[in-house]
């Protein structure tokens, strides 16, 4: 193996990491947030959503950008610039300065997240066998280590200002170490004028999978604690641990998961998957148990775990679209239902309850593995997997 291809799927892992470690250090400050401007849930919810449109608006703007001018450097310069949005929200004075931090923060972490996909895509095809999986494993065990080194430093006594700051030192660094190791900017410009496209042919059908599974993601981020302090009258603690069942399964599934894409294809991955999450949400939702709950939540985040970097990569290989591009297109619808998701389900819960509300979800979640084909690699994608072997193989 080349090693200057070892070393730059080294260094998307680390700047993976680096994203998520960002995004995770910020979900302890929330409720300080909240307590500092005293504002209720409804308006918080409404100031959160000015982060989602932030990455939604930059999402496209980087598949273009990273057209350009090469993944390496716009994941470079969203990297640093993600570092430095880190404090903004939390030195908000304001709900209107807050809505512009987040907007903001939202903004860099949206098109960093499509450029370093981009940049992962292209070792990808470089490495010829499936290793996006893992790229996703380490942004989740990324927001993993933010969240609780968040945790840790507030209940501790540190102040939200040091932690942030640390943190944000900290990354710095990371970055400057790792961006270095990147491929080069001519490994994935586009050799025709990089242009801003809406979702067509491939790129739909892949928007369609991407908008469902992170509509799913939203839903239970923002209301699994709900689900299980509200519906099944558990304390706060253990209304915690559903999703953290549900990140933790969901980290252990994408550090495991290239070996089964290549083993067994992203059509059948994705089929599998997408069934074991039913089953897991299904079974949360049926078995009035908070013990079931969170069981079950922990296999809806198993089953999630790979169907984002299977469909990321598979947008990242549709023919005569460059990968960026493809990853942005599809990125932005997906994050579309990320923003739709959680506001759909509290409009539902409101109208009829907060089971029939998740319940919804868990079709969508089906239509996933009815679907799964979509993902199937195209013709001289550069990564060879079961799916991808030619017919009587």
């Amino acid at each position: 193996m080349n090693s200057r291809l070892v070393r730059a799927r080294r260094a998307v892992l680390s700047i993976f990491f680096v994203n998520g470690l960002i995004l995770g250090s910020w979900v302890p400050h929330i409720p300080l947030v909240q307590e500092k401007l005293n504002v209720g849930e409804g308006i918080l919810g409404l100031a959160l959503l000015s982060m989602a449109l932030g990455a939604v608006v930059f999402m496209p703007l980087s598949g273009l950008w990273s057209g350009r001018f090469g993944s390496s450097r716009v994941t470079t310069l969203t990297a640093y610039t993600y570092c430095f949005a880190l404090p903004l929200p939390i030195l908000a004075p304001s709900l209107i300065t807050l809505m512009v931090a987040l907007f903001i923060f939202g903004a860099c972490t949206g098109a960093m997240d499509v450029a370093m996909n981009a940049q992962a895509v292209t070792v990808e095809k470089r490495f010829n066998k499936p290793v996006m999986s893992s790229f996703h494993g380490f942004f989740s065990l990324g927001g993993l280590v933010g969240a609780g080194i968040g945790g840790l430093a507030l209940a501790n006594g540190l102040s939200s200002m040091f932690h942030v700051s640390l943190i944000c030192g900290l990354m710095l660094i990371a970055t400057v170490t790792t961006v270095r190791h990147f491929l080069p900017k001519e490994a994935d410009v586009s050799t025709e004028k990089p242009k801003l496209v809406l979702p067509r042919g491939p790129t739909l059908g892949l928007g369609v999978l991407a908008f469902l599974v992170l509509m799913a993601e939203g839903a239970i981020a923002d209301w699994s604690a709900v689900y299980l302090k509200n519906v099944l009258s558990t304390g706060p603690g253990l209304a915690a641990a559903g999703y953290a069942a549900f990140s933790l399964m969901m980290a252990i599934g994408r550090l495991t998961g290239d070996k089964f894409v290549a083993n067994i294809g992203p059509v059948s991955i994705t089929r599998i998957t997408s069934i074991i999450a039913t089953f897991g949400l299904g079974a949360a939702l049926l078995i009035n148990h908070p013990a079931a709950a969170i069981v079950g939540f922990g296999f809806l985040g198993l089953g999630l775990s790979n169907l984002i970097p299977v469909i990321f990569s598979a947008a990242g290989r549709v023919p005569n679209v460059a990968p960026s591009t493809g990853i942005a297109t599809v990125a932005t619808a997906g994050y579309f239902g990320f923003l739709v998701g959680p506001p759909l389900i509290g409009f539902i819960a409101e109208v009829l309850s907060l089971q029939i509300a998740l319940g919804l979800v868990t079709i969508a979640i089906f239509a996933v593995s009815v679907f799964a084909s979509l993902t199937k690699p195209a013709e001289g994608g550069g990564v060879k997997t079961k799916d991808s072997a030619p017919s009587g193989t």
